[in-house]
């Protein structure tokens, strides 16, 4: 049996997607597994067991092997029997109609019923609920366990190598491997951003008062904003990954292994739950019930103000009242406390 598993665009739901691929996974584990996805998932999902191979699909793409009608006629030529759309999009339904999948399943969305023999009726956009477990009800349906949140991920040897390698450039003159990561980047748009002032001033009072180096990740797009604030910080132990080569390899790694992670509701946010790491997310136009994951360790702080949560991608009053009045003293009291307590409980491990 062959089985292509179309898979969220977003870095963040292509995480909390995990769950229900292991669920898959675990149900036909004689099954071979494609994931149809956008090519950078490949460094965000290596070292998973939780398919067999990847078919790059990017209908924008200068690449031709990457657009629709290549993706259906490979699909069609490796005679798919399920195709099981994570995405909601009339395309990945139409290429999975073309490719022939016997049984093709996904939400009843944007005009897409006809082309799926089996359709579950999606929960109303106007009521936020979590993706997370509506990803679960897909493959709930094919009678895959659903009780099981917990996202994966993995580091392999040689980002667990660059990582170490950036340590020893940046921060040589530290014995104690003990730090705290800054992620203020966001793809969504720039109301979900956190002032870069903020965080600066953030980082600097973890590494003067808290005596805990602090490393902002940065991807490609976030190189500037994130040297912005290690400017800012002036701080001889706030570094950041954004000086060389970045990618989703290096963050992860660098989440994996630091004591806490503060982010704004962005892709890298996701990768502390699966490599166990505490988590302050801020929240700012955005609905926390969409991307919650009932992570134990998971901290969320959102103001609450008479114009959001909007869902806005710009802040249509231009104010940006939601982020801009969230203020370092907040994250750094929850920064304190979770760094506070998780000393305490080593402590009592020790003891």
């Amino acid at each position: 049996m062959k089985i292509a598993a179309f898979l969220p665009n977003w870095i963040g739901d292509a995480v909390m997607v995990t769950p229900a691929l292991r669920a898959l996974r675990e149900k036909f584990a004689e099954a071979e597994i494609l994931a149809v996805c956008r090519p950078y998932l490949k460094e965000l999902l290596e070292g998973l067991d939780l398919f067999d191979r990847q078919i790059d699909f990017n209908p924008h793409s200068n690449r031709r092997d990457q657009r629709s009608y290549r993706v259906a006629r490979r699909l069609k030529y490796e005679q798919i029997d399920k195709a099981v759309l994570f995405t909601n999009s009339f395309r990945s339904a139409a290429i999975a109609r073309y490719a022939g999948a016997k049984q093709r399943l996904g939400f009843a969305r944007n005009f897409r019923k006809f082309l799926l023999t089996d359709t579950l009726t999606p929960k109303p956009r106007d009521l936020p609920h979590p993706v997370i477990d509506e990803y679960l009800r897909i493959t709930g349906h094919l009678g895959c366990r659903t009780d099981s949140r917990k996202m994966e991920l993995a580091v392999s040897q040689d980002d667990e190598i660059a990582f170490s390698d950036f340590w020893n450039d940046s921060l040589s003159n530290l014995v104690s491997w003990g730090y705290v990561c800054l992620s203020p980047g966001g793809a969504y748009g720039p109301a979900k951003h956190w002032p870069s002032f903020h965080f600066a001033q953030l980082a600097k009072r973890i590494a003067t008062n808290l005596g805990r180096p602090v490393v902002v990740v940065s991807g490609p797009t976030e190189r500037q904003r994130a040297e912005r604030i290690i400017e800012m910080a002036r701080h001889p132990h706030v570094v950041t990954t954004a000086k060389g080569p970045v990618g989703i390899g290096l963050t992860k790694a660098a989440i994996k292994n630091s004591e806490l992670l503060v982010t704004t509701d962005s892709g890298p946010r996701h990768f502390a739950p699966p490599f166990g790491v505490p988590v302050i997310t801020l929240f700012g136009p955005t609905h926390i019930e969409w991307s919650e994951t009932f992570y134990e360790k998971a901290v969320h702080l959102q103001l609450d103000v008479d114009c959001g949560p909007c869902q806005k991608r710009i802040c249509p009053l231009e104010h940006h009242r939601c982020m801009k009045e969230l203020t370092v003293d907040q994250v750094f009291d929850a920064a304190s406390a979770i760094l506070s307590q998780a000393a305490e409980d080593s402590s009592k491990e020790v003891g």
